[in-house]
């Protein structure tokens, strides 16, 4: 019966009558049949010369339709029609046959919506509005709740594509790395896979063990002096070790042998890490410089100094454009790689900065400090953000923090515990207990889901999520 109207009235340019019946189901959703309604109306307004009333129909009634127009530049041609004389004048109307024809066109229009209505008739249910995104809701709620774990924070699930994979908050030691006759003082997960994983001791030897049993593989010997710091390829078939006898070594992980020593500093290298593309690694030390050296030939490309005192930790953003570093003297720096310039410098630490991570999107940035704090900076706003407490961090130990995941940050504490904070609200999530000595620093592995650690009790180990 109301369809019967709707017909009869757009043929009488009841636009009143019309407009009502509008409001209806059966029309409010189909928005591309309203906006040739008003389109209809719009038209006539011009043929009318009714000027003013078609202005103020255009901005009120169409313009929010705007996306619903038939063809290229429709809407455009509708405003241009203001100041014209006739409507064949705009392009999108030359061939408009008048205001009977037009409403008869609309009339069948309608017609072949109501044919698609009465195809669907019979599985037909009002939809509420934003059904779908409900479902969608509920879909991720649903993946939240059966994860295997159920976080307390609500996450930020950004896509439906794959299965929700909550982080599982390790909780267990699953092995206990035993071998270093020295304190270890750096660990590393061996490339994306992590099948393997690295660590360095004040015994002067890398040790390579095997993540799923624990099991020693390889003793890496060659290093002089303790070793601070390891990083490795993403194949992991390569991996660099900063030493106390002023050398970086690159091993080759097939034949267990260094294939190149990087020498340049004078002193302790404390750091060295792969630039994203692989053709270059950066390290600090001792001597207070930043130092990029060709992987290849292994020469220094570039020498960058500035720092007062040592520097603790060197990394590159993950565009590999910029360094940064961390150094004794309470600041963190970062270096343009190309004019080797010093661009900006950050000193709101309290004492030695000990480590500096940046996140996979290079938007924040981690920092450790003997001022007992671990602190998370926004990079674009170039302030901090959020202050982690909780551990200790006063002493002569490199206690080194780094990202989780995208929620989650983990680090070492002198008093032996591995700590586990929420990157959002700063809260202690998780306290690792097992090391009987100062936990430097921890690492983690997406792909197999592990936490490994490393300790000045001459171990190192692995954690896992036992729901036993």
């Amino acid at each position: 019966m109301e369809t019967k109207r709707l017909k009869k009235s757009i043929l009488d340019g009841d636009w009143a009558e019309v407009e009502k019946l509008c409001t209806k189901p059966l029309v409010k959703n189909h928005r591309s049949f309203l906006y040739s309604v008003y389109r209809q109306q719009y038209l006539e307004y011009l043929e009318k010369r009714e000027i003013q009333k078609a202005f103020t129909f255009l901005n009120k009634r169409l313009k929010p339709l705007e996306h619903f127009q038939t063809k290229p530049n429709e809407f455009k041609d509708m405003c241009y029609l203001l100041t014209a004389k006739s409507i064949h004048e705009a392009p999108s109307f030359k061939h408009w046959e008048g205001i009977m024809a037009s409403r008869e066109n609309l009339v069948d229009q309608l017609n072949t919506i109501l044919e698609f209505e009465t195809a669907d008739r019979t599985n037909h249910r009002h939809i509420p509005p934003d059904r779908l995104l409900t479902l969608l809701r509920q879909a991720v709620a649903y993946q939240i709740e059966f994860s295997r774990y159920h976080p307390k924070i609500a996450p930020t699930v950004n896509t439906l594509l794959d299965d929700y994979s909550g982080f599982v908050i390790p909780n267990a030691v699953r092995a206990t790395l035993k071998g270093h006759q020295g304190n270890v003082k750096c660990i590393e997960f061996i490339g994306e896979e992590g099948k393997k994983i690295v660590s360095g001791s004040s015994d002067n030897t890398l040790r390579v063990w095997e993540t799923e049993t624990g099991r020693c593989l390889d003793v890496l010997e060659g290093h002089r002096s303790r070793i601070w710091d390891v990083t490795s390829t993403r194949q992991g078939d390569f991996v660099a070790s900063a030493s106390g006898d002023s050398t970086v070594k690159i091993w080759n992980l097939k034949n267990k042998k260094a294939v190149s020593t990087l020498t340049g500093h004078s002193g302790d290298v404390y750091s060295v890490k792969y630039h994203p593309d692989e053709s270059h690694l950066v390290t600090g030390g001792y001597d207070k410089t930043v130092r990029l050296f060709d992987v290849n030939t292994g020469a220094i490309v570039k020498t960058f100094p500035g720092h007062q005192l040592a520097v603790t930790k060197t990394i590159f953003n993950p565009l590999g454009n910029l360094i940064i570093s961390s150094s004794k003297d309470n600041t963190i720096k970062f270096w343009d790689i190309v004019s080797g310039l010093c661009i900006r410098t950050l000193s709101f630490h309290l004492g030695e900065v000990t480590s500096v991570e940046m996140n996979t999107s290079g938007t924040l940035l981690l920092s450790s400090s003997k001022d007992n704090s671990n602190r998370l900076m926004d990079v674009r706003m170039g302030r901090p953000i959020r202050k982690l407490k909780g551990h200790q961090n006063t002493s002569k130990n490199f206690i080194r923090s780094s990202f989780a995941n995208h929620h989650l940050i983990m680090g070492g504490s002198e008093d032996g515990i591995v700590y586990i904070w929420d990157q959002e609200t700063g809260e202690v999530l998780q306290k690792l207990r097992g090391h009987s000595g100062v936990v430097y620093e921890a690492a983690w592995n997406p792909k197999q889901g592990m936490l490994a650690s490393c300790s000045d009790d001459q171990t190192a180990k692995i954690w896992w999520y036992d729901n036993t």
